[in-house]
This record gives C-alpha cells, sequence and structure tokens, in this order.
C-alpha cells in the first residue's frame, strides 16, 4: 500500500540578534513553546525546562509532542537560539510552530532549514529490493 509510510517534516533554525532578556526569560519561552504546539496542530505529551547560568549559559525549553518534538535552545549572552520543530504524521505542520516561535522572538536575521524525514512508501522500497 502506497500511503502506508511515515511523514516526518523537521523544520529548525538559528535566530541572531534577540533581546538578552527575552532569551533569559524561562516563563516567556515555556508559554512560547506551548503556543508553537497549538499552532503546529501537534499535540503535547510533556513539557520541559531548564535555566542554565553563566556567561554561556541560556534556556532550553523542550515540548514532546506526541508527534515528535519542538525546542529551543538559547544563549543570551550572544542573542543567539536555535529552534527545532519536528513533527511527523500527515495533520501537524511544523512551519506554522516555527513562523510562530520566529514572530515571538523577533530576531534581528535568522536561517531556516527544511529536511523531510520520511520514510520511503513500500512501493518504492520493493522496486529497490528487485534491484539488489
Amino acid at each position: 500500500m502506497v500511503d502506508d509510510f511515515i511523514i516526518g517534516r523537521h523544520v529548525y533554525g538559528n535566530m541572531y540578534g534577540i533581546n538578552p532578556e527575552t532569551l533569559w526569560d524561562e516563563e516567556f519561552l515555556r508559554k512560547t513553546v506551548m503556543e508553537a504546539v497549538e499552532a503546529a496542530g501537534a499535540t503535547l505529551h510533556e513539557l520541559r525546562s531548564w535555566k542554565i547560568e553563566g556567561e554561556k549559559g541560556g534556556v532550553s525549553v523542550i515540548a514532546l509532542v506526541l508527534e515528535s518534538h519542538i525546542s529551543i535552545h538559547t544563549w543570551p549572552g550572544y542573542r543567539y537560539a536555535t529552534v527545532d520543530v519536528y513533527t511527523c504524521g500527515e495533520t501537524a505542520d511544523p512551519w506554522k510552530g516555527f513562523e510562530l516561535i520566529l514572530k515571538k522572538l523577533n530576531p534581528a536575521f535568522y536561517t531556516v532549514h527544511y529536511s523531510d524525514r520520511s520514510s520511503l512508501p513500500p512501493d518504492v522500497i520493493e522496486k529497490l529490493e528487485k534491484k539488489e
């Protein structure tokens, strides 16, 4: 059956020139990740966060969603954050989650990447196996 394969979409990027106060605000970042979960149409399983003090410290927030995960890792001293939105399945949309985080963090500059993390459909796998 051609429809029987894993759909995985991974949107990730780097955000630069963010207000350091925003990047130290653990509660704001937790709320932002929760809103990204909703925007992506994902289903929250657990939300965790950590604040690491020091010059190279920052905040990490990770939402484990039934579809995979959404995370933000910050380095306030560098005005920098990384964002990762990975969803599996046909209904969740990682682009919407990434765009929500982008809007909330309001970086001066950012990069974004996309990776198709889907498995091959069974008919393609069968064709590959026949070539061996």
